[in-house]
């Protein structure tokens, strides 16, 4: 409840008007949870309907959740639990528009595959025909996509996402860029390791950093870089400007655990300190010990593409060639990349080794590896499209995606996807 009304005061300072009756549409798909993920504490403003929590798949209930939200021309708030899944679902209007155009002028959801009979019957209950407002879709899309979000819902305010750091900055980033052009983006809350452990007061700064509030979890905190005795210290023992990694008991009786989450101390409001998310230990590349951080390994894979004209970066993930076993073939221990691209069918050799350039330029450790021959050349490899897609469906986790994959499950279902 402390973390809801903290959300809504922040929330309705800045955009007086967000909060608007059904003025929310929430885009975010958890098994049996229609409304919203777990430790997502808002009140029901949305315009999401019930029975799309019954939905078996990612993909179709974020075409369902997507349909209504455009019956609603008045919304003042798109919201989604992950900005992948509001990327995914405008993704999807992309290619959908005129199925949903036809479902919104008839009031009749098209037969699909993913949509049980019993909840189609539930959802179609509830449309009703709209013949102008299909009318208004379709000459929206028509028009192109940039900025859509705002040409369709003209009386938006802001996005909310649950996470905006990480993995999930990509895609806030290609939002901000195209479909949601003009709009910002607010980042209430944040959550590790299941437990929620701070608000986000300041919704218009562009960089979101979270007030901890003491008494969500009991959160220990360990100094970066660790010493060779590590010992934890605790909120009031924070300094600014430094990181830390987080220890965190979420309730009583619940085990304490080291999240992977390491932390850099923005400040302090009144005397509590307010921290900004630097990386995810678990998404360190490391195959002898060089520990190249996402963050890092995302600005390198940037410049590289700054270096590929017309090319624009729509999704990418890692492996480690140990998970590839024997079909990482002969050599030295590498790392091999599969990004999605748009404005580019395929890439020279070249141009596939300006990313294992920048990343000799950006960290020394690595060039010195390579140097040596103890690390060998990074492999890239281009995927079709909707690739990501599927796989984020295959996670079926309301977690942000993996930046680097540890699953061979996974590793499979992007090795049938390669195209180049």
């Amino acid at each position: 409840a402390q973390a809801s009304l903290l959300y809504l005061d922040a929330l309705g300072a800045a955009f007086p008007r967000a909060l608007a009756r059904r003025g929310t549409a929430l885009l975010h798909w958890t098994p049996g949870c229609p409304r919203a993920p777990a430790g997502w504490p808002l009140p029901s403003l949305y315009c999401t309907p019930a029975p799309a929590g019954a939905l078996p798949s990612r993909a179709a209930a974020l075409r369902v959740q997507l349909l209504f939200a455009l019956r609603q021309r008045a919304l003042r708030v798109l919201e989604a639990g992950l900005a992948a899944e509001l990327h995914d679902a405008l993704l999807a209007l992309r290619t959908e528009w005129p199925q949903l155009a036809q479902e919104l002028a008839l009031g009749r959801l098209n037969p699909q595959p993913g949509l049980p009979e019993g909840v189609r019957d539930q959802l179609q209950a509830l449309l009703t025909p709209d013949a102008a407002r299909a009318a208004e879709l379709r000459a929206e899309c028509a028009r192109g996509f940039e900025g859509i979000a705002m040409r369709l819902w003209p009386q938006l305010e802001v996005v909310v996402v649950r996470t905006a750091h990480g993995a999930e900055r990509l895609y806030c980033d290609s939002l901000r860029q195209a479909d949601c052009q003009g709009l910002p983006f607010y980042c209430p809350f944040y959550q590790a390791a299941g437990a929620l452990l701070g608000v986000n007061l300041w919704p218009v700064e562009p960089a979101p950093r979270f007030l901890l509030c003491p008494d969500w979890a009991f959160c220990e905190f360990l100094p970066c870089p660790a010493n060779k005795e590590p010992r934890t210290v605790l909120l009031d023992e924070l300094w600014e400007g430094r990181e830390y990694g987080l220890v965190v008991t979420a309730q009583p009786g619940e085990y304490r655990c080291r999240t992977g989450e390491v932390l850099r101390v923005a400040g302090f409001h009144k005397q509590c300190p307010t921290v900004e998310p630097v990386r995810r230990e678990s998404q360190t590349l490391s195959v002898r010990g060089e520990s190249i951080p996402e963050e890092q390994f995302c600005q390198s894979l940037c410049r590289a593409l700054r270096m590929w004209p017309g090319a624009r970066l729509i999704d990418y993930v890692c492996v480690e060639s140990s998970l590839l076993g024997d079909s990482s073939g002969p050599g030295a221990p590498h790392y091999e990349v599969f990004m999605e691209l748009q404005g580019l069918r395929d890439l020279s050799e070249g141009q596939r080794y300006k990313l294992d350039q920048c990343l000799q330029e950006d960290f020394p450790v690595y060039k010195s590896f390579r140097f040596k021959g103890s690390i060998g050349p990074l492999r890239l490899h281009l995927v079709r499209p909707g690739t990501f897609t599927r796989l984020r469906g295959a996670l079926g986790s309301s977690l942000p995606m993996p930046r680097v994959l540890r699953e061979e499950q996974l590793l499979r279902l992007i090795q049938g996807s390669v195209v180049s």
